[in-house]
């Protein structure tokens, strides 16, 4: 980051608050543990309220919160990335506020009051995300609805209060099936989570399975109906630039402190055979090169979709090729960066409790977030040349 941008973030984010989520990191992560202390110091200092305190628009709330994203994400990923899932709606809320549709007001309101809102979206086996569900929506007698499926990747498990979640609800006499949205408060009747959450890295997330059976939502609580299948509704639009802004500045953040990691190395190390530093070495310096100017392009396209996003920027099609292509660039820059501090770190680095291996596992986990590889090519391919004949 730029100093400006660090300056800004650390007025969120103190030096001395980032060192101690940066020594808890390695404890969460060992234990399969959620970052309890490190949420509760978060939730204390009014780091929950930034998009409510602070909006998308013209003040700028969308680019202090994804630079403060980043900064919390050198210190401690998997903290970053649970609160991530917090953050995603209240950004939704404030962009949709910007450009005119007020129908997710309530949340900034309820953040404001200290709830803590989560996804409950991602489900096994649905690649259409936003454009279809597997979870089945049944009308009650008392004409609200009743939620049954399964919800994986629920991040802050432990600790939400709000989840958002979707199902699809058949028509009726030839009407379209639907998509509807709602969220649901904590301790709701037939709300299940599973403590299933064993990954390879970002392990202090727990975002554990949830399992919806027969749960009731009243009919109120349908903060949208959509139609199956892709539409340029609003809130597409929203989650798609919240989410994919706010988790490329995670691993951007990543990549920030493995390239710290990698040169720290190089300067420190020495080559017995050469008698030199091997920050002298001219293959190791053009393989940190590399890797930093990676990040350097990614963070350009980050700094530049949020800008744009603040200004107030028709949500148009034109978007989502941009969004899927930051988010992909991020996490790319990401497992290099990490890759290159683990070659240049030494054998010593290669320890399971070594930062640098921690990372690098972190890193990892970005190519399961939407939009996979494979879905932003997808994207990007269809922006130019149309949908496939077949």
């Amino acid at each position: 980051m730029t100093t400006t941008s660090a300056t800004a973030a650390g007025q969120l984010l103190t030096a001395e608050l980032l060192e101690r989520f940066r020594c808890r990191a390695a404890g969460y992560d060992a234990a399969n543990s959620f970052f309890t202390e490190d949420f509760d110091d978060l939730a204390a200092g009014g780091y929950l309220r930034i998009l409510a305190d602070v909006r998308p628009g013209a003040s700028g709330g969308l680019t202090r919160a994804a630079r403060a994203q980043r900064l919390l994400a050198s210190a401690a990923p998997a903290t970053a990335l649970g609160t991530n899932m917090h953050l995603v709606w209240t950004a939704v809320a404030g962009l949709l506020a910007d450009r005119g549709d007020t129908s997710l007001e309530f949340v900034l309101d309820d953040v404001a009051r200290g709830e803590v809102f989560a996804f409950g979206v991602s489900e096994p086996g649905n690649d259409a995300v936003l454009f279809d569900s597997l979870t089945r929506v049944e009308r009650t007698p008392d004409g609200g609805y009743g939620y049954t499926g399964t919800k994986v990747f629920t991040s802050l498990s432990p600790v939400w209060t709000r989840l958002g979640v979707f199902g699809k609800l058949e028509g009726r006499d030839g009407a379209e099936d639907s998509i509807l949205h709602a969220f649901v408060p904590r301790g709701t009747p037939g709300v299940e989570t599973l403590a299933d959450w064993n990954p390879l890295g970002m392990r202090a997330t727990q975002s554990n399975t949830t399992r919806l059976t027969d749960v009731r939502v009243p009919a109120a609580a349908v903060f949208r109906r959509l139609p199956v299948g892709p539409n340029a509704d609003l809130l597409v639009f929203g989650i798609f630039a919240a989410f994919e802004t706010l988790i490329a500045a995670v691993y951007l953040g990543i990549a920030d402190r493995a390239l710290e990691l990698a040169a720290q190395s190089l300067l420190r190390r020495r080559s017995h055979t050469a008698g030199r530093p091997l920050a002298d070495d001219p293959v190791l310096r053009n393989l940190l090169a590399g890797a930093a100017m990676r990040r350097t392009s990614a963070d350009a396209e980050l700094e530049n979709v949020i800008r744009n996003l603040d200004a107030g920027d028709e949500a148009g099609p034109a978007w989502f090729p941009r969004l899927v292509t930051l988010k992909t660039h991020a996490v790319d820059a990401a497992v290099e960066a990490t890759g290159v501090a683990l070659h240049v770190g030494g054998g010593s680095g290669f320890s399971g409790d070594s930062e640098v291996v921690r990372l690098h596992r972190d890193a990892l986990a970005g190519q399961f977030h939407p939009s996979t590889v494979e879905s932003a090519r997808s994207t990007v391919a269809t922006s130019l040349l149309g949908p496939p004949s077949s």
